[in-house]
C-alpha cells in the first residue's frame, strides 16, 4: 500500500466484525496481521474482498513482517498493476496501443456508423486492458458510498466515454495507468531501501562441529552458543563474541560507522556487518529472528505503520477535499449550463475533467514516501527512528540531557597518569601491574590494562587477599604490599600533607586515584578516569551552533561532573543523580527550554528515556532495557548522530511541506483553467499523475540527504 487512505477502507469495512481482536498493517511491506477467530477471519477476508481488494495468504512470516499478530494476509494496491514482473508493462502499452488507434480512427476516419462503432469498440478495448481493475474497485466503491480515486477515474472516464469522447477517455485511462506504475515503482525504491538491509545478512553459515570442520548451515537453523567461522571479505551472518582470531570489521550497515573496527577475543560482532582482513570464529549470541539486523529492521517498518502528524494532517484534509471537489464537479455540471450558456455536453465535460485534476492521489502519497525516505536515510548512517513523529518532532527540540558515562565518555576507566613517589620505577610497575590483574575491579583493570605495554617481569606473591571496598593486600618476602583507594591508605595511618594535596588535585580533575603502598609508605599513585569521546566535543558544538541547549546529568560526583563537561564545551552539568533525580531533572528542563530530549545508555537512564519528548538510547553499550525505552537508538554510540537527526528532520519537514505546496498548487492552478475551458482530459491526467511522480521523486530525494548541515 502506497498511503494510508487503502488502510482507513480496510478498517471501514472490518469495524463491524465482531471476533477480530487486533489488525497490524505493515504499509511498506503491504500486509496485514489479523489476530481474530477461525469465524472472524473468514468475514474479515470476505469483507476486504467487497471493498475492492484481493487478499492472499502469506505462506511465511519473513523477517520483513516478524512480529505481526495472527494471520498474515498480503493485497494488492490500487497502483500496483501486476508491477513486479513484466505483464503489466506489456499490457498497459498495448491498451495505450489502441487509446492512439481509437485516438487516429476519431480524427481521420469518416464519420460513418461502421468507423464510429470500430472506434467504439478500439476505445473500450483499451481501457478494459488499462483499468479493469480500476473499473472494479471504482464500482465498489461507488456502492459503498465512498469516494476514493477508483471512483473518480470511474465516473470521469465512463461520463467522457458516454457523451462520445470516447477516444479522449481510452486515452486517458491508458495515460493514467502507465503513470500509475510509474508511480509504484518509484514507491518501491523507498520500501526497497528498507528491505534491501535483508540481503544484507547471507543465508548460510559455516558452523564449526564438534570435530573442528565446518560445514554450510541455514542461518535459521543455528542455535545460541554455536561457532561460526568466517573468512576475510564475507559478511557476519548472525549476532555474536569472538572467540578466536582478530580482524578489522566494516560496521557501516549497522552503526554508520564508515572506518572499520578493530576485532579481538571477547568484541561483539553483528549480523550484515563485513569482515575484511583477518579470520574469525565468534559464538552465536542471537538468533536469525533477533539479531540487531532483525530488530533494526523490524523497528523501522514498525515505524512505517506509525503515522506522522503531517502524515495525519493530510489524511484528515484529503478525507474532506475529494467529497467537496466531487461536489464541486457536480455544480459545474449542472449550473453552468445557466450561468454561463454552455450546453449539457459542454458542462459534463467540464466536471469531468474536474473530476480527474482534483484527485487527491499526489496529497496522500506526498507524505508516506517521505517519511519512509527519511526512515530508510537514517537506518543507513546508524539512527533507528522509531516513529514518523519522533522524526517531525526532532526538529523541534530546544534541549537536550546528556548522560556522561558511555554518552559523552567512552564509559571504560582509562589509566591517565600514574607516579612513582618513592623507590624503583620500574619495581614499582611490576608490583602495581601484578596487583591490578588479580582484582577483577573496573579500575584495577584499567591500570593493568595502562601498563600493559611495559614489559615487566613476574611477580610471585607470598599470599594474597582481597579487602572489599578497598584494594587488595598481599605479601612477597616478607613485605606487605597494597593497591587500594584513599581510604584504605587513611586506616593505614600513611596520608600525608602533600599526598592530600595530589589526590585532591587529581580528584578535580574527575579523576579515581588508587594507591600502592609498602609499610615503609605510599610508593605510587595512579589517576584512572573515564575519558571523553572526541566525537562528543563535536556534537556539543554542533547542537550548540543549531540552537540546541546540552546539559549532563549524571550519577557521578559533582566535581567529576563539572569537568568532564567543561571539557566536552557543556555549559550546565547535573551530578549525584539517582534515577528519580533524572527523572524530575527532565521535567525542569522541559519547563524551562521547551521540547526535550534525553540521551544515555543505562538502566538508570530508562525512566528519563521514558519521559522525555523523544528518547535517544546508546545502542553499542547500552542495555536492552534503554534501547526498548528510547525512541531513537544510535547504534554506534557516537553523538553526531544527534546532530544530524536533527538536520535530517528539518529537512524531511521542509519536503513534506514542499510536496504539499506543490500537490495543491498544481492542482488549484490546472482547476482554474478547468472551470474557464483551457483544460483537456489529457491535461488533466498530466496534471494530476505530473503532481504525484513530481512529489514522489522529491520525497525519495532524502534517502540521499547529506549529513552536512
Amino acid at each position: 500500500m502506497d498511503c494510508s487512505a487503502e488502510e482507513s477502507e480496510i478498517r471501514r469495512a472490518l469495524d463491524a466484525i465482531a471476533g477480530i481482536k487486533a489488525l497490524r498493517f505493515q504499509l511498506g511491506a503491504r500486509t496485514l496481521g489479523i489476530s481474530a477467530s477461525d469465524q472472524a477471519l473468514s468475514l474479515a477476508l470476505e469483507a476486504i474482498r467487497k471493498a475492492g481488494f484481493d487478499p492472499q495468504p502469506l505462506p511465511t512470516v519473513s523477517a520483513a513482517g516478524a512480529g505481526a499478530v495472527g494471520d498474515h494476509v498480503g493485497h494488492d494496491h490500487d497502483r500496483e498493476h501486476s508491477h513486479e514482473n513484466g505483464d503489466g508493462w506489456k499490457r498497459l502499452i498495448l491498451a495505450l496501443g489502441l487509446a492512439v488507434l481509437a485516438e487516429g480512427i476519431g480524427f481521420f476516419a469518416p464519420d460513418t456508423s461502421l468507423f464510429k462503432a470500430l472506434g467504439l469498440a478500439v476505445a473500450a478495448g483499451a481501457i478494459a486492458l488499462a483499468g479493469l481493475d480500476i473499473y472494479r474497485k471504482g464500482l465498489s466503491a461507488l456502492a459503498q458510498g465512498k469516494l476514493n480515486i477508483n471512483a473518480l477515474m470511474t465516473v470521469a472516464v465512463s461520463g467522457a466515454f458516454v457523451i462520445g469522447q470516447w477516444p479522449e477517455a481510452a486515452m486517458v485511462m491508458a495515460l493514467y495507468a502507465i503513470a500509475e506504475l510509474i508511480e509504484a515503482k518509484s514507491v518501491d525504491k523507498a520500501r526497497n531501501a528498507i528491505k534491501g538491509l535483508l540481503d544484507l545478512s547471507p543465508q548460510e553459515a559455516m558452523l564449526q562441529q564438534a570435530d573442528g570442520q565446518c560445514s554450510a548451515v541455514a542461518v535459521d537453523q543455528i542455535a545460541l552458543g554455536s561457532l561460526v567461522r568466517i573468512r576475510p571479505g564475507e559478511r557476519v551472518p548472525l549476532d555474536g563474541t569472538v572467540t578466536q582470531g582478530s580482524s578489522a570489521v566494516n560496521q557501516a550497515p549497522v552503526t554508520g560507522e564508515s572506518i572499520p573496527v578493530d576485532k579481538g577475543v571477547g568484541d561483539p560482532v553483528f549480523a550484515g556487518t563485513i569482515n575484511e582482513t583477518g579470520e574469525l570464529t565468534f559464538q552465536v549470541t542471537a538468533v536469525a529472528s533477533d539479531t540487531t539486523l532483525s530488530r533494526i529492521i523490524h523497528a523501522v517498518e514498525e515505524a512505517q505503520s506509525t503515522q506522522a502528524p503531517t502524515q495525519r494532517f493530510v489524511d484528515r484534509f484529503a478525507a474532506v477535499y475529494t467529497p467537496a471537489v466531487f461536489g464541486i464537479a457536480l455544480a459545474v455540471a449542472m449550473l453552468t449550463p445557466w450561468l454561463m450558456g454552455l450546453t449539457w455536453m459542454q458542462s459534463l465535460y467540464k466536471a469531468l475533467v474536474l473530476l480527474v485534476i482534483a484527485c487527491p492521489c499526489a496529497l496522500v502519497i506526498s507524505t508516506p514516501v517521505t517519511v519512509v525516505s527519511a526512515l530508510a536515510s537514517a537506518a543507513r548512517r546508524g539512527i533507528l527512528i522509531k516513529g514518523g513523529t519522533y522524526l517531525e518532532e526532532a526538529r523541534k527540540l530546544r534541549v537536550i540531557a546528556l548522560d556522561k558515562t558511555g554518552t559523552i565518555t567512552e564509559g571504560k576507566p582509562k589509566l591517565v597518569v600514574w607516579e612513582a613517589l618513592q623507590g624503583d620505577r620500574e619495581l614499582i610497575a611490576q608490583l602495581a601491574a601484578s596487583l591490578a590483574t588479580r582484582s577483577d575491579h573496573p579500575v584495577s583493570q584499567a591500570i593493568a590494562r595502562g601498563l600493559a605495554s611495559e614489559t615487566l617481569a613476574a611477580v610471585d606473591w607470598d599470599s594474597f587477599e582481597a579487602l572489599p571496598g578497598r584494594g587488595v593486600r598481599a605479601r612477597r618476602q616478607g613485605v606487605t604490599y597494597v593497591l587500594g583507594n584513599h581510604r584504605l591508605i587513611e586506616e593505614r595511618r600513611q596520608c600525608s600533607t602533600d599526598l592530600e594535596a595530589k589526590l585532591l588535585s587529581q580528584e578535580q580533575a574527575g579523576r579515581s586515584v588508587t594507591l600502592l603502598a609498602s609499610d615503609q609508605g605510599v610508593l605510587a599513585l595512579f589517576a584512572v578516569a573515564d575519558t571523553i569521546k572526541d566525537s562528543s566535543r563535536q556534537a556539543v558544538a554542533e547542537l550548540k551552533a543549531m540552537g540546541v541547549r546540552a546539559v549532563m546529568l549524571t550519577g557521578d560526583n559533582s566535581a567529576t561532573a563539572q569537568t568532564i563537561a567543561t571539557q566536552a564545551g557543556i555549559e550546565e552539568a547535573r551530578g549525584n543523580l539517582l534515577p528519580q533525580d533524572k527523572l524530575q531533572a527532565i521535567e525542569n528542563l522541559r519547563e524551562q527550554h521547551g521540547l526535550s530530549a534525553m540521551t544515555g545508555d543505562g538502566i538508570n537512564d530508562a525512566p528519563a528515556l521514558a519521559k522525555a519528548d523523544i528518547g535517544i538510547a546508546m545502542g553499542g553499550a547500552g542495555t536492552d532495557t534503554a534501547m526498548e525505552a528510547a525512541d531513537v537508538v544510535i547504534m554506534n554510540d557516537d553523538l553526531r548522530r544527534i546532530p544530524e537527526l536533527i538536520r535530517l528532520s528539518r529537512q524531511t519537514h521542509a519536503v513534506l511541506w514542499q510536496n504539499i505546496s506543490l500537490a495543491l498548487g498544481i492542482k488549484a492552478v490546472f482547476l482554474v483553467l478547468a472551470v474557464f475551458g483551457h483544460a483537456s482530459m489529457w491535461m488533466a491526467v498530466f496534471a494530476d499523475m505530473g503532481a504525484s511522480l513530481l512529489v514522489v521523486a522529491n520525497g525519495l530525494r532524502l534517502l540521499q540527504a547529506r549529513t552536512a548541515a
